[in-house]
């Protein structure tokens, strides 16, 4: 590890992991109060389900919520999480 990375305690994972969460919620959110679901209309769902993990936390914390099987690799650069109750049936 470098001096200016901090150690990957538990407790960090798992602020990182409560950040990541934070903002799939928010990007869900923004997307599901766009225009086309008005309010007479019974709303949409979002069909988010990997987002972009935020930049204040380093790459190795990602890899490592991905070993222990806490979010799992999309694409590139995207990560959703392993166990998501609002994601899509059939992923």
């Amino acid at each position: 590890m470098t001096e200016d990375m901090p150690e990957l305690t538990q407790q960090y994972l798992k602020q990182a992991l409560k950040a990541f969460k934070k903002r799939l919620k928010l990007t869900r959110l923004d997307e599901e109060s766009g225009l086309g679901g008005g309010p007479f209309s019974s709303g949409r769902a979002s069909g988010i389900v990997a987002i972009q993990p935020p930049n204040q936390y380093p790459h190795e914390v990602w890899d490592k919520l991905v070993e222990q099987g806490r979010l799992r690799r999309v694409a590139a650069g995207l990560y959703a999480l392993t166990q998501d109750p609002n994601a899509p049936i059939g992923d």
